[in-house]
Parts: structure tokens; C-alpha cells; sequence
């Protein structure tokens, strides 16, 4: 089954969901003032370098310096570019030149120096943009690297037959000293279709290099095509079934895209008319809903709880309802067999990032637990930024890291509980009431000599429950202790953990 595109052009946000065999797979959110950068390349200023971590910071006019590694810079200022990760579907781990490893980034960088840079993940949380001077420039069928001299074919073209025709072309038609990688939907085309689309880039980074000699750093000097744009580049394609967008608009403007780069589509692209919201009528909206939520429920009863951290993401897995039908071992083997393909769903449809921790139900059969692997690592196959996933450790945790280019879903549509301030939890009422009885005693100290004192507490009104239904005995007993009348009074508008005690009279 091929992949539907839907796109949801609003006013001040654009969003765009993926849908497959899998049910929604993929959502892309950009908001007006909002706009994503990465793959946005910027004449930058550097103002200041920092020798203890081999790194620089660069001013690109975004009221934050972008963070430079070492490994991210380009010796040769006259080119500035190799490779940079940005496509997400084709990564090609490659090692920095060795006179750029046997340097250190004092002796490349210097503060006040101008150079070109391109946003390689978007700022998160309170982080800036990571930058790299190897440029990269993404087309329809390939992408440029404008001075390395480099082939790389998308791994997700796996028939030989297709591989070796396209490196055999590219090989061809590549220019001197510049690299390439032969996109995912280059699999069934010509040698006019790449020629076609490598003159647009070189012309497009001719652009650029003119344009980085004529202004003044910060300065912009490419951005990207905006979502709904991008989303057809990306996933327009012989296989996807259609691309439904529900604005007038928009559509004209994506018919007039694809008209020019991708004549052959131009049927797929549908206006949605209908009276429900397109996303309320494909279902998708629900689903984002219960990505929102922690816990997700297995077809077979199971189920997994995923916890987003600062330093990773938890996901532990259950047999919930499911009591299987032969033997623990088959039942525990067949949930997390599940468990492996939904992690996976999950991740892409969370766009969760960085390492991952996932606590399987222990086996005891190592056959099973090199099944679920491959189950896991198939399951990602299908996702377009890398990943990496270790066995099984000692403590039988599963280890994987995934490229993290932008915030997850969660961040980005989501913000900390103002309430509990981002803990997801409070304390009990119970446990407020002992600590206002506690300070009542600090207070009451605090104040000695006077008779016929009183004591006013102001409590949540959950609070005042427990200790006037639950606690009664206990706050007579301080009464008689301290010699105080206590006097509780609720207060609705207090968090539930906050109370005030006076002393009174």
C-alpha cells in the first residue's frame, strides 16, 4: 500500500500527516513566525571560540549564537562545504578530512571571521542551532555537495540491478570534485531526469556563493521551501496513492510546484472539499491526540509506556490484558514482538530523537530476544532519519540512538504543567497537611507569650478535607499542645501545595 499525503493549510499553521499501512506515520507541523531552519544556510559572524571544547559559537542573526563543532568546520574557506546530514533518509557517516582532525579549532577559527553555514538541527529547548559548514543542497532526484568528491545511493534502493545503473550515471554526469547522493525516488529514473535536477542545484548554489560575497554577515542566504512545498519534493511519488490539501490556495500553489518539477504526479494532487476537517475525517486528528498520551495500547492487549526525559526517552513494555495461549515464554515473546514494531511506529510518529531506552519483558529463549531485535530494526527501516540500535544489555535493556533534527511531537505541540511545573506529579494533600502542621509549631515558636492566641491556615480545599475529616484528632492534639485555636480556612485559588499560616490576636 502506498502512502496518503494530507495536508492541513490553516491560516497561522500548516500541517502535513503521512498516512501508510501503518495508520498515521509521520506529522509535520510549521507555524507562520515559526518556520523550521534547518537546511537554511546563513553567512555567519563568529564571536567566539572556545579552545577547551573545540568549538565555536556563530552569530546568524537569530538573537542566539549557533553552536560550531570542530568536526562541523571546513578547512577550506574558499569552498565551504562538505556533507551535512539534512536529508535524514540517506545518511552517509563520513569522518573529517585528516588535516581537520589533526587540527584544533583555534587554528581554523578566529573571532569576527565571516563564514557560511548551514543550520543542521533546529534550536532545542533552551540550545541553539547546530551548524555545520559542510553544505548540502537537497533536490527532487539528488542531493549536492557542492566540493566532495563523493557518491552516495539511498539505501532504501535496495534492487542491485537499480543501484548500479544510477552510480554508473552519476558517475557520468557528476562534476568534478563535488559529491552526490541519489535520492530514494531517483530508483526508476533516467539520466535526462538527474541532469535535469543537477542543474537546477548547481545553478541554485552558483546563487548562493554569489550571493555570500555580496552581503554583510548575518546575513540569510538560502532557506528551504516552506512544509507544504517540501512535503511534495519529499513524498510525491510514483508509489504515494495521493496528496489531499484542503485549502484552494494551497492547492493551486502545489499544482503549480508539481506541474513544473513533477508533471507526471500532477493528477495525484486532490482539493479536499469536504464539510468535516480534513484531519477529523482521516482520523488523524485522534491519532495525534493519543500520541500526546504515555501509554499506548497493543492490538493483542499489551502495552507501552513511553516517557519523554532531557537526557532520553523510557519506553517500557507490558502484557496488559493479554494472557497469551500456550506458555509465559510464548506470551511474553509474542508481546514484545508487537512491542518492537509499535516502539518503532512510535518513535517516527513522535519524531523522538537521541537515546533510547526500552525495556522488553525478560526472555529466557535467545532465539526470541534476536527476533525482537530484527523485528525493531526492520520496523525502522522505514524511517527517514538514522538510527542505531545495541543488543540486548546484561540488565536486558535495549539501547538505540536516533538522529535528532528538530523537537518531538510532545515538545512541539505541548509546554511543562503550569501545576506541577513539569513533574507530573504533585504532593498528596496528606503530605501538605503535615508540613502546615509543622510550620504551625515553627510559627507558634516563633511567637511565645501571648494568650488566647489564634492560628489561621489557608489551604487548598483539598488540603483543608484531609485535615479537618482525616486529621481532626491530630489538629485538636496540636491546639492542646501549643495552646492555639486553629482556625482552617479553604482557599481555591492556592496550589494545592501552597498554604500560608499566621499567627492572629
Amino acid at each position: 500500500m502506498g502512502n496518503r499525503v494530507i495536508a492541513n493549510a490553516d491560516m497561522k499553521e500548516t500541517r502535513v500527516a503521512i498516512q501508510g499501512d501503518w495508520g498515521l506515520c509521520e506529522v509535520y507541523i510549521e507555524r507562520k513566525g515559526e518556520k523550521g531552519i534547518a537546511g537554511s544556510i546563513y553567512k555567519g559572524r563568529v564571536v567566539k571560540v572556545l579552545p577547551g571544547m573545540e568549538a565555536a559559537f556563530v552569530d546568524i542573526g537569530l538573537g542566539r549564537a549557533g553552536f560550531l563543532y570542530v568536526t562541523d568546520v571546513f578547512e577550506g574557506f574558499d569552498d565551504y562545504s562538505e556533507l551535512l546530514e539534512h536529508m535524514g533518509e540517506d545518511p552517509l557517516h563520513l569522518d573529517a578530512t585528516a588535516s581537520t582532525r589533526d587540527r584544533f579549532i583555534a587554528d581554523i577559527l578566529r573571532e569576527g571571521q565571516e563564514i557560511m553555514v548551514q543550520v543542521a538541527k533546529e534550536p532545542l529547548g533552551s540550545k541553539g542551532p547546530r551548524l555545520t559548514s559542510h553544505i548540502t543542497l537537497p533536490g527532487r532526484y539528488l542531493v549536492l555537495m557542492p566540493t566532495v568528491n563523493h557518491i552516495g545511493i539511498s539505501r532504501r534502493i535496495d534492487k542491485k540491478e537499480d543501484r548500479a545503473r544510477l552510480k554508473e550515471i552519476v558517475e557520468r554526469i557528476k562534476p568534478p570534485s563535488m559529491g552526490l547522493i541519489v535520492r530514494t525516488v531517483s530508483a526508476d529514473k533516467g539520466e535526462d531526469d538527474l541532469i535535469e535536477d543537477l542543474d537546477f542545484l548547481l545553478r541554485l548554489w552558483d546563487g548562493i556563493r554569489r550571493k555570500m560575497d555580496s552581503v554583510s554577515a548575518p546575513s540569510l542566504l538560502y532557506k528551504d521551501l516552506d512544509l507544504l512545498l517540501r512535503s511534495v519534493r519529499d513524498f510525491l511519488s510514483p508509489e504515494t496513492t495521493s496528496m489531499v490539501v484542503d485549502d484552494p490556495k494551497e492547492y493551486e500553489r502545489c499544482k503549480e510546484f508539481v506541474n513544473e518539477v513533477l508533471p507526471q504526479l500532477s493528477h495525484k494532487v486532490e482539493l479536499y472539499q469536504g464539510t468535516v476537517p480534513i484531519f477529523e475525517y482521516y482520523g488523524i486528528e485522534d491519532e495525534i491526540n493519543k500520541a500526546l498520551g504515555s501509554k499506548v495500547w497493543l492490538k493483542s492487549g499489551g502495552y507501552i509506556v513511553i516517557e519523554e526525559t532531557e537526557a532520553l526517552t523510557a519506553v517500557d513494555v507490558n502484557t496488559g490484558r493479554y494472557v497469551g495461549g500456550k506458555n509465559l515464554e510464548e506470551t511474553i515473546f509474542n508481546t514484545n514482538l508487537e512491542a518492537a514494531r509499535e516502539v518503532a511506529h512510535q518513535v517516527m510518529l513522535r519524531n523522538i530523537g537521541g537515546i533510547i531506552i526500552i525495556d522488553f519483558i525478560d526472555m529466557e529463549e535467545e532465539e526470541h530476544k534476536q527476533q525482537v531485535l530484527e523485528m525493531l530494526k526492520n520496523s525502522l527501516r522505514r524511517d527517514r532519519y538514522p538510527s542505531y540500535v545495541q543488543g540486548f544489555s546484561e540488565l536486558g535493556l535495549v539501547l538505540m540512538t536516533r538522529k535528532r533534527v528538530k523537537e518531538s511531537l510532545v515538545k512541539t505541540l505541548s509546554q511543562n504543567c503550569p501545576y506541577c511545573s513539569g513533574k507530573g506529579y504533585i504532593k498528596s494533600p496528606l503530605t501538605v497537611c503535615y508540613e502546615v502542621f509543622r510550620d504551625v509549631r515553627k510559627k507558634v515558636s516563633l511567637s511565645p507569650g501571648r494568650a488566647n492566641r489564634k492560628v489561621l491556615i489557608e489551604v487548598h480545599p483539598d488540603v483543608a478535607k484531609v485535615m479537618v475529616e482525616e486529621e481532626g484528632d491530630s489538629l485538636d492534639l496540636l491546639e492542646s499542645l501549643l495552646k492555639v485555636k486553629i482556625l482552617v480556612r479553604e482557599s481555591p485559588n492556592l496550589h494545592q501545595e501552597r498554604f500560608v499560616v499566621r499567627c492572629i490576636q
